[in-house]
């Protein structure tokens, strides 16, 4: 019994120390688009698989930027023309669709909820604001400049450009902005401050998050980090978060 008990505590070790081995560490640039729904599936991917996922968000330019001058990634997920670029430039050999996600103006928590139900009143809104703020380098902020544009209120609007999402959020929270233009996803989850409403779908812009891997990536864990993002059970995940699949 007792050389049976070794036996089997030596095959037991053996498994675990071989299991242990399998694991890689996954290191992912990812746009602050898509965070709030990788910040609860990556936890879950690391329970099922045993693997480490080291997040590392920014503004999708910036991070592609830093691709370009040799930054260390396993997955970088941006928007599809920054994946593109990159894929023409052979540094990843193709994309994943994984999610999009509309535009919305952020209002700090309490505040009056400001009308948007039409086109009109979106106008009306803009331009009765005191001040607007956006991330100005983010694909949110760029559509929302063409989207001015488009309405002919580009000029008339009183903006507050910002660097990055976490100013944009600072500036509505202190009172420096009343609205705050960015991707529904990015809004949810800001403590303090709450979605005002979505842009009219006549003048609504999609940003859409997409995944590309690294080909000198070590084994499958980058690739099945990104099937694990867009698996049809994780929808709700996506859901919740502000996120939807594209049709």
């Amino acid at each position: 019994m007792k050389k049976t008990c070794l036996i089997t505590a030596v095959i037991v070790t053996v498994l675990l120390r071989s299991t242990a081995s399998c694991a890689d560490e996954i290191r992912v640039l990812s746009s602050v688009g898509i965070k709030a729904v990788v910040d609860e599936l990556a936890p879950q991917f690391e329970k099922a698989t045993k693997h480490k996922v080291t997040m590392v968000f920014g503004l999708a330019g910036a991070l592609k930027a830093q691709i370009e001058k040799g930054e260390p990634f396993d997955v970088a997920i941006l928007t599809p023309p920054l994946l593109d670029d990159l894929i023409a430039k052979g540094l990843v050999p193709a994309k994943s669709t994984i999610a999009r996600t509309g535009l919305g103006l952020m209002i700090k928590a309490g505040a009056h909820k400001p009308d948007i139900s039409t086109v009109d009143a979106f106008k009306k809104t803009l331009l009765a604001a005191r001040s607007i703020t956006f991330a100005s380098a983010g694909a949110s902020g760029v559509a929302f400049l063409a989207t001015a544009k488009q309405l002919g209120i580009a000029d008339a609007i009183k903006t507050k450009p910002a660097a990055s999402g976490e100013e944009v959020n600072d500036n509505v929270l202190s009172g420096a902005s009343d609205l705050a233009v960015l991707p529904v996803s990015e809004i949810l989850p800001v403590k303090g401050a709450e979605l005002g409403g979505v842009f009219p779908a006549d003048v609504q812009t999609f940003v859409i998050m997409a995944a590309g891997v690294n080909p000198k990536a070590k084994g499958t864990a980058a690739k099945d980090f990104v099937a694990f993002l867009m698996s049809p059970a994780n929808n709700g995940v996506i859901k919740t978060k502000g996120m939807e699949r594209l049709p």
